[in-house]
């Protein structure tokens, strides 16, 4: 039997008998490297009349046309420029999302706005909206991830800022809006002492301290947002029956402030944690008492739509039993996200817009078996959320990513993986460290892919390096059982 014929990578050199893919392994690295950030540009790239015609337009789609068609880019990726694939794994969309956003009408969202022009590094100077503080076009497109691993943020780290109108009215929901806002960059593993300290030394003393003939319900609301928030922390960093006890008490606090609708969005909270433990029946029934006590509380679309989602999970879990019931329930959120609230909002309940629901969906959806809708729910998280939503953008992109590897193609997924490990490198989030595990496994039979093999040795490094930040909270747990 004679030899089969050789083969060449497009560089020019031969490739190993037992090597599966066109490129050798220097050229796959290039290509995932390019797939990873943008080019970098010359002074004076930006002064072309297509980039004078966009921007006076204030139209992004067009800006990013100009930049694909930029003339350095034809020369260097042929005569229509950079594709609109590789654009949109630079942006973390489909080749698609990037034509309808081209042609189509001007994006208005400063959010979506300011992500691309971070990604595309346009100079502040030239935008017709300002950027978010810290939000710094000018710098480096992200790279993959170091080999070194980010060092713990000690506790105690965070400084409580006033964030959003009213904030230094009252100083708990000050601390509210800072936490939520430090947990969309850095996770709630590196937030949960903090939260802590925060109920047992401001919050705790006054829930039974004083006699000056104060409403005291409005304190023992805040304890009990914040509260719940604390149980979203342990859960982010992996600590379950912690979280359970948090979620238990900040029902019963809410209880004794009276807010119903920060009630119904605990026992969202504790319908999520039930589903994730693998309880769906419980997770149907804590998301129907929600729906419950919300009846007797001004009409909130957000918070109903939630709860019906998370219904909707509880019945997704029971596979084709309960798809019609799922089905129908997410049909039923998403009707009641688009009416118009009946009467004031608390201001302990977060957002659910959306993004939340196309998450939910998501969910359901991989566990029906549904990949094609699941897909396309996960293109609408990433398409949803920006780059600084950094944890809920990085599970839209790993459920995407496991929907291509169950489509067939993995060195496809192993690209957005590759963003997913770069976007989180500071993010203390266990529950990521626990989806990018499981990568593994669905990975392992493609190992004699190029691209894939080199991502399982990046994935296995890099989750080691990042299991160390728990260190500290494992250490801790026992005392913060008993925080408030």
């Amino acid at each position: 039997m004679s030899a089969s014929a050789p083969r060449y990578c497009p560089c020019g050199r031969r490739l190993a008998r037992d090597h599966a893919g066109p490129r050798c392994g220097a050229c796959e690295r290039r290509a995932v490297q390019q797939r990873a950030t943008p080019p970098a540009v010359a002074p004076g790239f930006w002064d072309t009349p297509a980039f004078r015609d966009a921007l006076d337009a204030q139209h992004m789609g067009r800006v990013a046309r100009a930049y694909r068609r930029h003339p350095s880019h034809l020369a260097r990726y042929g005569r229509d420029g950079i594709p609109q694939e590789l654009l949109g794994d630079w942006l973390g969309l489909t080749q698609a999302q990037v034509s309808r956003i081209e042609n189509g009408p001007p994006i208005r969202n400063l959010d979506t706005l300011a992500h691309w022009a971070r990604i595309l590094r346009i100079p502040p100077e030239l935008l017709w909206f300002r950027l978010p503080p810290g939000c710094n076009t000018a710098g480096p497109a992200a790279q993959l991830p170091a080999r070194q691993p980010p060092a713990p943020l000690p506790a105690g780290h965070f400084q409580l800022v006033a964030v959003g109108e009213g904030a230094l009215h009252d100083p708990d929901a000050a601390a509210m809006r800072a936490f939520r806002s430090a947990d969309l960059h850095v996770g709630g593993g590196h937030l949960y002492a903090t939260v802590i300290r925060y109920l047992q030394a401001e919050v705790a003393p006054r829930l039974f301290g004083s006699h000056d003939g104060t409403d005291h319900r409005t304190v023992f609301t805040a304890a009990a947002a914040l509260t719940e928030m604390a149980g979203w922390m342990a859960h982010d960093a992996g600590r379950d029956t912690v979280a359970r006890q948090h979620f238990g008490r900040s029902l019963a606090l809410a209880g004794v402030g009276g807010d119903q609708q920060l009630s119904a969005h605990v026992l969202g909270s504790m319908s999520h944690l039930a589903s994730h433990l693998g309880q769906p029946d419980e997770a149907i029934v804590l998301a129907r008492q929600g729906q419950a006590v919300l009846q007797a509380a001004p009409e909130h679309p957000g918070l109903q739509a939630r709860l019906l989602a998370l219904e909707a999970r509880g019945f997704a879990a029971h596979d084709s039993t309960g798809a019609a019931d799922c089905v129908q329930l997410l049909l039923r959120a998403e009707k009641t996200l688009d009416s118009a609230p009946g009467g004031p909002s608390s201001p302990w309940v977060s957002q659910f817009d959306e993004g939340s629901l196309a998450s939910e969906a998501a969910r359901c959806m991989r566990h029906l078996g549904d990949l094609e809708e699941t897909r396309r729910q996960a293109e609408r998280i990433v398409s949803l959320r920006p780059g600084h939503r950094t944890r809920s953008r990085a599970f839209g992109q790993l459920t995407l990513v496991t929907v291509l590897i169950a489509q067939g193609s993995p060195d496809e997924a192993c690209g957005i993986a590759y963003d997913v490990l770069a976007a989180t490198q500071s993010l203390g989030s266990f529950l990521v460290i626990g989806q990018l595990l499981a990568l593994q496994p669905l990975l392992q039979p493609h190992h004699s892919s190029t691209v894939v093999a080199g991502f399982l040795d990046c994935l296995e490094n890099t989750v080691r390096e990042r299991l160390g930040l728990y260190q500290w909270l494992a250490s801790d747990d026992r005392s913060h059982r008993e925080g408030a």
